[in-house]
C-alpha cells in the first residue's frame, strides 16, 4: 500500500517521483560530464569556504600590518603604495573569479530545485486545475529559455 502524504496518497508519490526523474541536475550542462565537476569547480569550492571564514580576514589584516612598517625599508612612498595596491588587486581579481563560479553553481542548484518543486506541484494540480498546471509547467526551465545570452 502506498504511503499517504498529507492525505494525497499514491498520486502525490507518483508526481514527486516523476518530477525527480524530469528535474535537471544542477551539475548538468555548462560543459560538465554526467555530474562531474571541472578542475576549476573543484578548486573554487574549498577556496570559497576558506575565504568566508574569520581566519582569512585575520590573514588579510596581518598582511596589511606587515606592509605598513615596510615604508621604513623602502626609499619611495610610491613603491610602498605600489606593493600593497598590486597585492590587493591580484587577490581581489582571483577571489572574484572563484567566488563568482561558486555563486553561479549555487544559483543553478537552487533553480534546479525550484524547477523540480514546480514540476511536482504541476503534477499534483493536473486534474483539479489543468490550466494552472499548464502555466506552471511552461514556467519550469524558463530561465534557460529566456537567458540574456
Amino acid at each position: 500500500m502506498p504511503r499517504r502524504i498529507g492525505g494525497l496518497g499514491a498520486e502525490a508519490t507518483r508526481g514527486r517521483r516523476a518530477a525527480r526523474e524530469r528535474a535537471p541536475r544542477a551539475s548538468a550542462g555548462r560543459g560538465h560530464r554526467a555530474g562531474r565537476r571541472s578542475f576549476f569547480d573543484r578548486y573554487a569550492t574549498p577556496v570559497s569556504e576558506r575565504t568566508s571564514r574569520a581566519l582569512f580576514f585575520v590573514l588579510c589584516l596581518l598582511l596589511v600590518l606587515l606592509w605598513a612598517p615596510s615604508i621604513l625599508l623602502l626609499q619611495s612612498v610610491d613603491t610602498w603604495q605600489l606593493i600593497i595596491n598590486t597585492v590587493t588587486t591580484i587577490v581581489i581579481v582571483l577571489l572574484a573569479a572563484l567566488l563568482q563560479n561558486t555563486q553561479k553553481r549555487s544559483d543553478d542548484a537552487a533553480q534546479a530545485k525550484l524547477n523540480a518543486i514546480a514540476d511536482a506541484l504541476a503534477d499534483l494540480m493536473g486534474d483539479t486545475h489543468p490550466r494552472d498546471a499548464r502555466d506552471l509547467r511552461a514556467a519550469v526551465g524558463l530561465e534557460n529559455r529566456e537567458s540574456a545570452s
